[in-house]
């Protein structure tokens, strides 16, 4: 972004530049005046007497006397008297064109020659010397108002700028978080603040107050927020500082489950109590972290060394179930009952295997111990007393009926003989049923 130079100079060069033109926007050229040193004797004479008169519209006007030689060397020395003027107005308007000082100047010297002219010792063209130094002092005119107003301007943009750079600064004081970038733009917003010119004293005071303001005010936030965060540091170093102590409490516990379950739990803890300061942060860090080192690593070589005494253990099953799976209770079920109880105990007193393979082994020793099982019920049910006395219940019952039968027939009642041969058939029926049952158990 530029911004307008409002330096005086600035401003003169500016109201020159706008003085080249008319207020109607067209170019203006200063009236031509001849050199009087061309032609004296066309503006002036020198008398008798030695008085020394100009021409002017209103007629001749005395001006000096000569009384040193010759009259045409008098008015050669008034004529170059004349072309000096004629040369210090030149220089005015260039003065004025080039913009080599302030309008003001140049309009004062223009009119101290103007009102100058009527009493001047000079032989020449007054009337178009007039003429000139009257065009030169309305450009002039034209050149100081046009600075005037060009330094208002100037004036009203240097205030725009500087309420922009203010507002800017009461929305950072007021919204920013980012500390270290709104900090380095409020340094670069003093520094063009300072190069900024032409507000006047009162303006510019009232725009230095809320600039400060906001810049006090950035300051306290920016302040109130590290003060903060120092205090949430020392909170987190202190709790840090906790969870590391009651970690190396637990570097030599055994219980390996809980234990690791609760170092979980302090890492929770850990990255939920933010950041402590960075030098006492790191330090923490690293006696956590070695107590967490520490413990893992014992428990990896309980873990190790369990393994190996489980993959043993193992093995050891796997010969005791080549035993249990040689048990025979066809070939004696008590017998079979025995072995495979001691092969129980004795693999009870085993111990664990790996995880893996738990599912395996218990099967193939529960299939063993299915299949003796199996047998054991079936021996029981064919031995069973309840359905054996039913059998003989129904045995009785048939022998009973066949009895009566026997004696009916031999009394000669034949209907008596032909009930109780039908109730002994029934009941036949019912035993012949009971003892299948039995049988295939």
């Amino acid at each position: 972004m530029t911004h307008q130079d409002t330096t005086p100079e600035a401003v003169a060069n500016k109201a020159a530049a706008d003085s080249t033109t008319s207020t109607t926007g067209s170019p203006t050229v200063a009236p031509a005046v001849p050199t009087a040193s061309a032609d004296p004797a066309k503006w002036g004479r020198v008398d008798t007497d030695g008085t020394v008169y100009v021409r002017t519209p209103e007629g001749e006007r005395a001006i000096g006397s000569w009384q040193a030689g010759d009259a045409a060397e008098g008015l050669a020395l008034y004529a170059r008297k004349f072309d000096d003027v004629l040369t210090e107005v030149e220089l005015l308007e260039t003065r004025l064109s080039t913009h080599a000082g302030e309008p003001k100047h140049t309009l004062t010297s223009a009119k101290h020659l103007r009102d100058s002219l009527a009493e001047a010792a000079v032989i020449g063209d007054l009337v178009a010397l007039t003429a000139r130094i009257e065009h030169l002092v309305v450009q002039a005119e034209q050149a100081v108002e046009g600075a005037k107003h060009e330094k208002e301007r100037a004036r009203a943009d240097a205030v725009a700028r500087k309420e922009a750079l203010v507002a800017e600064a009461e929305q950072i004081a007021a919204e920013s978080t980012h500390w270290k970038n709104a900090g380095d733009r409020l340094r670069e917003i003093l520094d063009e603040w300072k190069k900024v010119r032409g507000v006047d004293r009162k303006t510019d005071e009232q725009l230095w107050r809320r600039f400060s303001k906001a810049r006090d005010a950035f300051s306290r936030r920016r302040g109130s927020h590290f003060a903060e965060l120092d205090r949430q540091r020392a909170a987190s170093k202190a709790h840090k500082q906790e969870l590391v102590e009651e970690a190396e409490s637990l570097t030599e516990s055994t219980d390996w489950g809980e234990t690791a379950n609760r170092y979980k739990q302090l890492m929770t803890e850990w990255k939920a109590a933010g950041r402590a300061p960075k030098d006492s942060d790191e330090l923490l860090w690293q006696r956590f972290r070695a107590a967490q080192d520490r413990f893992f690593s014992r428990r990896s070589e309980a873990f190790s060394e369990r393994d190996a005494e489980f993959a043993a253990n193992a093995k050891l099953k796997e010969e005791l179930l080549v035993e249990a799976e040689q048990i025979d209770p066809s070939a004696g079920l008590k017998t079979a009952q025995a072995h495979l109880q001691r092969i129980q105990e004795r693999w009870d007193e085993i111990g664990k295997v790996p995880r893996e393979r738990v599912r395996e082994l218990e099967g193939k020793l529960r299939a063993v111990a299915d299949r003796v099982r199996s047998a054991a019920d079936a021996q029981w049910r064919r031995t069973d007393p309840e359905a054996q006395a039913r059998v003989d219940q129904f045995r009785d019952r048939v022998e009973q009926f066949e009895g009566q039968a026997e004696k009916a027939r031999a009394a000669g009642d034949e209907r008596r003989a032909k009930q109780a041969e039908e109730q002994a058939a029934q009941w036949r029926e019912w035993l012949t049923a009971a003892e299948q049952a039995i049988a295939s158990r």
